[in-house]
C-alpha cells in the first residue's frame, strides 16, 4: 500500500495518463505517430528529487514533472501535455492510485472477513452473556458475535466497491471542461486505454462529491473494526476476563508492571478509525469549490487520501491478525444465573399468573440475588409460590437461548461473495 501512494508510483501514473492522451492524438492524427512512438520508447518518470528541483523555479508541480520528462526526449518532447491542463493529468491519475489502492484494501477486507466467518463457526454454540447499557442482559454465543461482524464487513465491502467504482473516472476535457483545446473523442481514447470511464461533464477538475463518498467509505469500514475493537477491549478487562489479544512468548505490556497483558492492537484500531473519521470531514468539505476549479481540496487530498488508505490497510491487518488469535475464555457464571429472569416470567404468565405479579415475583428474587450474591436458581427453587408452577428444569436450560443460532449460520454460510472486478 506504501508503494502505491509513494511519490514514485505518482509520478508514474502521471506519465501513463500522458502517453495514453499522446497515443489517442495520434490516433486522431494530430500527433504524429512517430514522435509518439518515439516518446513511448524514452520516456521514464522522473524522480521525485528531479521533480521537487525544478519545483522551487517554477512552483507547480505538474509543470515541473512535464519539464523534467520533456527535457530527455529532444525534439518530440514539445508534444508532451499538448492541449491539456494540469488536473487532466492529476485527477485521472489519482483514479489509477486509486484503483490499485482499492483493489489491496478489497483483498484485505477479504481476509479479515474469513478470519472472523473461520472464528465464527469455531464458537457457534459457546455461549457468552449478552450485555445491554454494559450489563448482563441474556445468553448469546459467541460465534452469533462474530456472524454480526462478518456481515457489517460484507456491507463495508460493498459499500467501498461503490466508492471505488464512482472513482473510475478520468477527464482529458482541458481548462474548465470545454474540451476547447482538446476533443471528446481524445479523452474518450485515453480513457479506454486506461482502464477508465470518461467523466459525463467535468469543470477543470473532477467533482469532489466522488472523492468524499470514497473517503466515507472509508471511515465507515474503519468505525466498523472499531466497533469490533472496542468490544475485545470491554471483555478483556480484568472484571470481565472473556477474551485476551494474542501475547507471544517475551512480549511485555508493561515496562513497570510485569503482570500486564494489555489490549494494545484493539487500542491502536480505536485511535487510528479516528482518524479516517476525521479525514471523511475533509473529504466532505473539498466538496464545495469556487467556480470551475480552485485548489483548496488539493494539498488536503494529498494527505487524506494516501493516509485514509494506509490506516485502513494496517488496521484490517491487525484486525486479522488479532481475530485468528484471540483468546476466547467463558465467563457466564458471574451473573449468578440472573440472566434466566425473562424466561422464568414467560412460564410464569404461561403458567396463568397475571405479567405483573409474575414479574413482582421474580424481580424480589432477582434483586436479593444481585444484592446478596446469591444463586437465582436457589432462591426460586425455595420459592413454593414458583416452583409449584413451572418446570425448572427446563427454564434454566441454556438451550433455549442458542436453539435458533442454526438460522444465522445459515444465512453466514451463504454469505455473498460479489466477483465483479475492479476494472484493471
Amino acid at each position: 500500500m506504501a508503494g502505491v501512494w509513494s511519490d514514485e508510483n505518482r509520478l508514474a501514473r502521471w506519465l501513463d495518463v500522458e502517453l495514453a492522451a499522446l497515443e489517442a492524438w495520434a490516433e486522431l492524427g494530430v500527433v504524429p505517430a512517430g514522435a509518439v512512438a518515439e516518446i513511448r520508447d524514452h520516456a521514464k518518470p522522473p524522480t521525485p528529487e528531479r521533480v521537487a528541483e525544478l519545483e522551487r523555479e517554477t512552483q507547480h508541480d505538474l509543470a515541473a514533472f512535464v519539464d523534467a520528462v520533456a527535457a530527455e526526449l529532444g525534439p518530440s518532447g514539445r508534444w508532451l501535455h499538448h492541449g491539456l491542463t494540469s488536473s487532466d493529468i492529476v485527477d485521472t491519475a489519482l483514479a489509477l492510485q486509486v484503483r490499485e489502492a482499492g483493489s489491496l484494501l478489497l483483498e484485505a477486507l477479504d481476509r479479515a472477513q474469513e478470519a472472523v466467518i473461520s472464528r465464527a463457526r469455531q464458537h457457534k454454540d459457546d455461549v457468552c452473556i449478552g450485555r445491554t447499557h454494559g450489563v448482563h442482559a441474556e445468553p448469546t454465543t459467541f460465534g452469533l458475535k462474530l456472524a454480526g461482524w462478518a456481515f457489517e464487513l460484507e456491507r463495508g465491502r460493498d459499500r467501498l466497491r461503490h466508492a471505488l467504482e464512482g472513482m473510475r473516472v478520468g477527464k482529458l476535457s482541458g481548462a474548465v471542461g470545454t474540451y476547447a483545446a482538446t476533443e471528446p473523442e481524445l479523452e474518450r481514447l485515453a480513457c479506454e486505454r486506461l482502464g477508465l470511464e470518461p467523466a459525463p461533464v467535468s469543470t477543470q477538475i473532477i467533482q469532489r462529491d466522488r472523492h468524499a463518498e470514497l473517503l466515507t467509505a472509508l471511515a465507515l469500514v474503519a468505525a466498523s473494526l472499531e466497533t469490533f475493537a472496542l468490544e475485545i477491549r470491554h471483555l478483556a478487562r480484568t472484571e470481565v476476563g472473556e477474551v485476551a489479544e494474542p501475547f507471544g512468548e517475551g512480549q511485555k505490556g508493561s515496562s513497570a508492571m510485569p503482570h500486564k497483558r494489555n489490549p494494545v492492537v484493539s487500542e491502536r484500531i480505536c485511535g487510528l478509525a479516528r482518524v479516517v473519521r476525521a479525514n471523511a470531514l475533509v473529504g466532505l468539505e473539498n466538496v464545495a469549490l469556487w467556480h470551475e476549479r480552485d485548489i483548496s481540496h488539493s494539498s488536503a487530498e494529498r494527505i487524506v487520501i494516501p493516509d485514509s488508505f494506509l490506516a485502513l490497510d494496517y488496521m484490517l491487518d491487525r484486525f486479522t491478525w488479532l481475530v485468528e488469535g484471540l483468546v476466547v475464555r467463558r465467563n457466564l457464571e458471574a451473573g449468578h444465573g440472573l440472566f434466566f429472569s425473562q424466561r422464568l416470567l414467560l412460564a410464569l404468565v404461561e403458567s396463568g399468573l397475571p405479567r405483573s405479579d409474575a414479574y413482582r415475583l421474580v424481580q424480589r428474587h432477582a434483586l436479593r440475588a444481585h444484592e446478596e450474591e446469591q444463586d437465582f436458581r436457589e432462591l426460586v427453587e425455595a420459592d413454593d409460590e414458583i416452583a409449584g408452577r413451572v418446570d425448572l428444569d427446563a427454564i434454566f436450560d441454556l438451550g433455549w437461548y442458542t436453539r435458533h443460532v442454526d438460522a444465522v449460520f445459515e444465512r453466514l454460510g451463504a454469505l455473498a461473495r460479489k466477483e465483479e472486478p475492479i476494472h484493471a
